[in-house]
C-alpha cells in the first residue's frame, strides 16, 4: 500500500506488501525489500537497497550525499539489511570512492533516535545505537555491539565484537571486542559481562576470557605486545578469546581504548 502523498520514482523496485505511508519521497535507485513498513515523511535517495521487513519511522534521511569535502559525485552507496528499526531522525550517508564506496548496515539493527550513520561505515548484525549516537566516517562496528546514548565514535574506528559503549562516551581508538568502555574521552572499564550472558556464553569460557583479558590489558610485567604474543601462543580453543586475539592482530588506523 503507497499513500498517494508519497512520490516514488519510476524505476524504484519495491517487494511484495511494502507499506509506504504520507509524505515518503523515493529515489530512482531505492529497491525496498519484502515486507518494509515507511511511515511518513521518509527521504530515500541514491543507491540504496533495503532488506525485507526493515521499518522506517518518520522524518528519516537515508542515502544523502555525504558530509565530506572530498565527495565529487561519485557512484556510491547504502545497503541495509533485513528486520531492522529505524527510528526518527535517523540520517545514513552514502559512501565515498576513498573508502569503498558503501556505507553498510547488517540484520537485526536498531537505530533509536537522532542516530548519524556516517560515509563508508561497515556495520554488522544485531548492533543496538541508542538515542543521538553518532559515527565518523569509515567506522567499523562488528556483531552485537550496544553504543550508548549521546556517544561519539572517531573516523576510521573499529570496535569489536559484543562490545559495549557507555552514555556519552567519546571514542577516539578502537574497542576490543566483549569490552565494555565509557568516558571522554573512553577508557576500558572491564568485560561486558552482562552482553556475554546474553550470548549465553559457558561459565567456564567466561572465566577463561577474564583471565586473558586482565592479563592482557592489566598487567604490567611486560610490554602490551608482548602479552599478546604470550597468550596467542598458549593456542585457546575458546571462541570469545581467538575473536579478541584476531582483532589485536589485525591492521588498524586506530590504536586501542586502554584502561
Amino acid at each position: 500500500m503507497i499513500h498517494k502523498t508519497s512520490i516514488i520514482n519510476k524505476n524504484t523496485k519495491i517487494g511484495s506488501n511494502v507499506e509506504i505511508g504520507p509524505f515518503c519521497t523515493l529515489g530512482d535507485n531505492v529497491q525496498l525489500g519484502e515486507g518494509c513498513k515507511l511511515h511518513s515523511h521518509i527521504n530515500i535517495q541514491g543507491d540504496v537497497e533495503i532488506g525485507r521487513n526493515t521499518e522506517i519511522f518518520p522524518f528519516v534521511s537515508i542515502g544523502s550525499i555525504p558530509q565530506d569535502l572530498k565527495y565529487r559525485g561519485e557512484k556510491t552507496k547504502v545497503i541495509i539489511g533485513s528486520n531492522c528499526k529505524i527510528r526518527e531522525y535517523v540520517t545514513v550517508n552514502i559512501g565515498t570512492e576513498g573508502g569503498g564506496k558503501l556505507t553498510s548496515l547488517g540484520d537485526n539493527c536498531l537505530l533509536m533516535v537522532g542516530t548519524h550513520i556516517a560515509h563508508d561505515c561497515i556495520v554488522g548484525n544485531n548492533v543496538i545505537f541508542a538515542n543521538h549516537s553518532t559515527l565518523a566516517g569509515h567506522v567499523v562496528i562488528h556483531d552485537n555491539v550496544v553504543v550508548g546514548a549521546l556517544s561519539a565514535i572517531h573516523q576510521f574506528s573499529r570496535i569489536g565484537e559484543g562490545a559495549m559503549i557507555g552514555g556519552m562516551s567519546g571514542v577516539t581508538a578502537d574497542v576490543v571486542p566483549f569490552a565494555t568502555v565509557i568516558g571522554n574521552r573512553a577508557k576500558l572499564s572491564g568485560l561486558n559481562i552482562l552482553g556475554l550472558k546474553r550470548r549465553l556464553t559457558k561459565k567456564s569460557e567466561m572465566s577463561e576470557l577474564r583471565k586473558v583479558f586482565k592479563y592482557i590489558f592489566y598487567d604490567k610485567k611486560n610490554t602490551f605486545k608482548l602479552r599478546i604474543n604470550e597468550v596467542k601462543n598458549k593456542k585457546y580453543k575458546e571462541k570469545t578469546i581467538k575473536v579478541l586475539l584476531d582483532f589485536l592482530s589485525s591492521d588498524s588506523e586506530r590504536s586501542f581504548v586502554l584502561p
